[in-house]
């Protein structure tokens, strides 16, 4: 059955619901408690089960710009990690609310792609706004799945 608007709506709610997690469980039980739930979010809404995840985050560069490992995608969101240095964990900064906005998906049976903008606003109002694309695949259980994630600051002209 192929993947529907209103899936692809659900895995995005899923996403910005499992970064608001993981800053709230920073904020009451450290990185620990931020460490366990980045891993669960994870483990259940990326394929890293599939294979490689093609995760390009906002706010990586040089030799670890690319994250196709779930410890690469763990440390960007929590830090932490001393094989990734510049990591200051994006899923720590105090996250309250994420919305996206749609400029177009693609659905081709058990794959979707998705792009727009994602809005994420902290705990003291500050906005940032990031350009997205998610790519999905449905897994053996009818899961969707991210497969890739790209992310980038808006071009300022």
């Amino acid at each position: 059955m192929p993947i529907t608007e209103s899936e692809l709506a659900a895995a995005r709610s899923a996403w910005g619901f499992g970064l608001l997690a993981i800053s709230k469980a920073y904020e009451a039980d450290g990185i620990g408690g931020a460490r366990a739930v980045a891993s669960r979010v994870l483990d259940e809404i990326y394929g890293y089960d599939l294979g490689p995840v093609l995760f390009k985050p906002t706010m990586a560069s040089g030799e670890q710009t690319f994250r196709p490992t779930k410890r690469g995608a763990l440390s960007y969101f929590v830090g932490h990690d001393p094989e990734y240095p510049l990591d200051g964990g994006f899923g720590l900064k105090g996250w309250r609310d994420v919305q996206s906005e749609t400029a177009a998906s693609f659905v081709d049976g058990d794959v979707a792609m998705w792009m727009g903008w994602v809005t994420m606003t902290d705990k003291d109002s500050q906005v940032t706004k990031v350009d997205k694309s998610f790519g999905y695949k449905k897994d053996a259980s009818g899961v969707l799945r991210i497969v890739l994630h790209h992310s980038s600051l808006p071009y300022s002209p």
